[in-house]
């Protein structure tokens, strides 16, 4: 009983330690967002202020529509990278070949190299093919480091489920299409919620290969945001920043309860 209630007291003491970590930088990002003095040492802020949400909510700054922008081409990058990762992943995760090693090492090659290494060499590929400062080419760019996260989740997850479940609707006669709709899809729909919520966060944020592609005519959230982050303007890097943690956490709570409801509706069984 005795060690039941120190290992009941340690979980609980590191569970608050972990939410307290998680929690206090955020507390003091939103009190930031309404400081306008808060020297050393003061604990509390000296002065408020609502410069930051008058701008930030304002109609001139544009953020909110700049925000909706960078909200509609994230989803899109995460549409079209879960796309080409399911069939990806599924060879990777049911199919043995040789390389099969090889292949899954090189998947995360986009994540390993920095991309300031690759950037300009895209950039001059853009500008070839006519995709530099346009929308096309800036969700063409979110895919290299969003493909990775893709294959991996995914790869995983079809190594857990295999191919058992298809084939077996196969057998009683269902065509490709139908087993993988009816079957395969509502099996990994959790690892799509996992695998689209990273992409999304992976494409959101997103700062310099936007601003490389996009020449400054694709305007994103995290473009309005990292410049008051580098001149040190607390108050409105802080609002900004705020914005951005509550906009992509709505959107993400949006799309995993969409994914069940929709599940639940079609009567699917859902993991």
């Amino acid at each position: 009983m005795k060690r039941m209630k120190r290992r009941e007291l340690i979980f609980k003491v590191i569970t608050y330690t972990l939410i307290f970590l998680l929690l206090f930088p955020l507390v003091v990002l939103v009190v930031w967002s309404f400081t306008k003095n808060w020297p050393w040492p003061n604990i509390i802020p000296r002065e408020f202020g609502l410069r930051g949400i008058k701008y930030v909510f304002g109609p001139s700054s544009k953020s909110l529509k700049i925000l909706l922008f960078s909200l509609w081409l994230s989803s899109v990058v995460t549409i079209v990278t879960l796309l080409i990762s399911i069939p990806a992943a599924k060879a990777l995760g049911v199919y043995d070949f040789k390389g099969r090693r090889i292949f899954k090492m090189l998947v995360l090659a986009p994540v390993i190299v920095p991309s300031v290494a690759v950037s300009m060499g895209i950039h001059v590929t853009f500008i070839r093919l006519g995709l530099a400062n346009t929308f096309l080419g800036v969700v063409l760019v979110h895919l290299i480091p969003c493909i990775p996260y893709g294959i991996r989740i995914l790869t995983n997850v079809f190594e857990i489920i295999g191919e058992s479940m298809e084939m077996q609707a196969r057998v009683l006669g269902a065509n490709p299409v139908k087993a993988f709709l009816y079957i395969t899809l509502p099996l990994i729909s959790p690892g799509l919620v996992s695998a689209g919520s990273l992409i999304f966060i992976v494409s959101f944020s997103q700062y310099f290969l936007t601003f490389l592609i996009g020449g400054g005519k694709i305007i994103t959230f995290p473009m309005l945001m990292f410049p008051y982050i580098q001149s040190g303007d607390r108050m409105m890097a802080s609002m900004y920043s705020v914005v951005f943690i509550v906009s992509s956490l709505i959107f993400l709570v949006i799309m995993e309860k969409t994914v069940k409801t929709y599940y639940k509706a079609e009567n699917y069984f859902y993991i």
